[in-house]
């Protein structure tokens, strides 16, 4: 049976990428993850989450975009990889994502705890 750490690593191998209009966070909202996941991020304090909730971003934008783009989580790397879930500016990846791994990466958020990141 596999652990979160395993789900994540292989999950995040089959969402496939393609390049974000530079200096775009039109998706950078406050999100929620895996405690798996968020183990993996810095550490904010209650005021950069206030900050950041207030503006109705992520608490890991930063002036130049994500602060923490190679840990995003995988509802982070969805974004734009499915028809359910477009990026607005319509950039997506040659090959968007298939059904299955959405259908996987769905069912462990799911199925997992999720805390506001």
């Amino acid at each position: 049976m596999e652990n979160n750490r395993d789900i994540v690593k292989r999950l995040r191998g089959r969402i496939p990428s393609f390049e974000c209009v530079k200096g775009c966070h039109d998706c950078c909202g406050p999100v929620t993850t895996s405690s798996e996941e968020m183990s993996r991020l810095p550490v904010k304090t209650d005021a950069e989450h206030e900050a950041a909730l207030k503006e109705w971003n992520c608490v890991h934008l930063g002036p130049k975009g994500c602060t923490v783009y190679e840990e995003r989580p995988l509802i982070c790397r969805v974004f734009g990889t499915t028809a359910e879930m477009p990026c607005p500016n319509g950039r997506r990846p040659e090959v968007m994502i298939d059904l299955r791994t959405e259908y996987e990466i769905h069912d462990y958020i799911e199925n997992t705890r999720q805390v506001l990141v």
